[in-house]
């Protein structure tokens, strides 16, 4: 049969926003809720570093991608986009509701539970992008670039920040359970919406990893990802500990986490697109990059002085962390769509979420041993100099033709 229009661009918008909502309310409990949760606690840092082992399976998800996306897109058939969500949702609240169960500690069966899950919800979001990328048209792309953004900072707002409040006032297990609900309820305009009104159709391309590495966009699109995710991410990854250390409890950090996402992450994605469309992509990156330098700059003061107020902590927690990154990532992501081919847009968009995954797994993992073993001003030095040597490399990449992000291509991103 022949394909029906594309759906409307709204529906498909609410659909994979409810999806990538939930995917991030299991990223913001996992990176920001659960290391404060620790650290309040006891756990030293070099074990709470240990949960972005959890990040292992976006890293790699590029292995498993071309055969989820040949399930997915048959050669004959219907879109089963909605199936792989339907049962990923259910996997991941039992993933969930079983770490309630065991509690925040031992460490070694939350992160077992974490690492299943992150399996689950890695699976399901290379289905979730390319059904996004195909089923919208390109000039509708900054639609699914706001469900990202937006999608991401609300989801955050709940892991990171309710979370943290449910758990104070609440308890752990019925912190998780909430949370675990709440994963359920976010799928349903997916599972209930466009998808679930696919029809049969022939397909005549298989998706393949190697035909996305040929293309040369793909490639230096991967290589400026990962400069660029480790300027921007790897300063971060103990700000939660850092924030404990400092004196702050949990639902002070839960308040800031979740305002910080749901207002100044948003805002900055909308301060994003502006931008790009008024200087383009390349100096947006590169002011985000040495801004962030700045700040983490900042924290290294602030541990080595000891006399910074927690206002003034507080201020510069949230620009870090949901404004600058904001601003910074929704161009990055638009142009990830951009590159991808929607015949497999799955594959495609994976290999560039893989490398970002890759990039913050290993940040994650080495940032724990430093700021345990040489204290968080060494830490924060060290990220801040990072940064500022990705500026001139990431403005080299993106003064290539081929890769550079054009201005007009975010005429949509105003809906961001």
């Amino acid at each position: 049969m022949a394909k029906l229009s594309n759906p409307s661009p709204v529906l498909v918008f609410v659909a994979v926003g409810g999806l990538y909502v939930a995917q991030s309310v299991i990223g913001g409990l996992t990176m920001l809720g659960l290391p404060a949760v620790l650290r309040d606690q006891g756990l030293p840092l070099d074990q709470i570093g240990l949960l972005y082992l959890t990040v292992l399976p976006w890293a790699l998800k590029f292995l498993w991608s071309p055969y989820v996306e040949r399930y997915r897109l048959p050669p004959v058939g219907r879109n089963r986009s909605q199936l792989i969500v339907l049962v990923g949702g259910l996997l991941c609240a039992a993933g969930l509701a079983a770490m309630g169960l065991i509690g925040p500690s031992p460490l070694m069966p939350v992160l077992f539970c974490l690492t299943f899950i992150a399996f689950i919800t890695s699976t399901v979001d290379i289905a979730c992008d390319g059904y996004a990328v195909e089923s919208l048209a390109k000039e509708h792309h900054g639609w699914g670039n706001a469900a990202q953004v937006g999608g991401a900072y609300l989801g955050s707002a709940i892991g990171a920040g309710l979370f943290l409040i449910l758990v104070d006032r609440m308890g752990w297990s019925p912190a998780v359970y909430l949370m675990a609900l709440g994963v359920l309820v976010l799928g349903l305009p997916f599972i209930f919406g466009p998808p679930a009104r696919s029809v049969v159709e022939i397909r005549d391309h298989a998706p393949s990893l190697m035909v996305a590495l040929r293309r040369p966009q793909i490639r230096k699109g991967l290589l400026i990802a990962a400069i660029y995710v480790a300027a921007q991410k790897w300063g971060l990854s103990m700000l939660g500990p850092f924030l404990i250390d400092y004196g702050f409890d949990l639902a002070t950090i839960g308040v800031l986490n979740g305002l910080g996402s749901m207002l100044v992450g948003f805002g900055g994605a909308l301060l994003g697109g502006a931008l790009v469309r008024l200087w383009g992509a390349s100096f947006v990156l590169i002011l985000t990059i040495l801004v962030q330098a700045a700040l983490l700059f900042a924290f290294a003061f602030f541990n080595f002085d000891g006399t910074a107020s927690k206002p003034v902590i507080i201020a510069v927690a949230i620009a870090s962390s949901s404004g600058v990154m904001s601003v910074g990532f929704v161009a990055l992501y638009s142009q990830f769509m951009g590159w991808s081919d929607p015949k497999q847009a799955g594959v495609d968009f994976t290999l560039f979420q893989c490398m970002d995954g890759m990039v913050s797994m290993v940040g994650g993992l080495g940032a724990g041993w430093i700021a345990e073993h040489l204290g968080y001003t060494v830490f924060f030095s060290i990220a801040a100099g990072i940064a500022v040597a990705s500026a001139p490399a990431i403005f080299w990449l993106m003064s290539k033709s081929d890769v550079a992000i054009p201005r007009l291509a975010f005429k949509s991103s105003g809906s961001t």
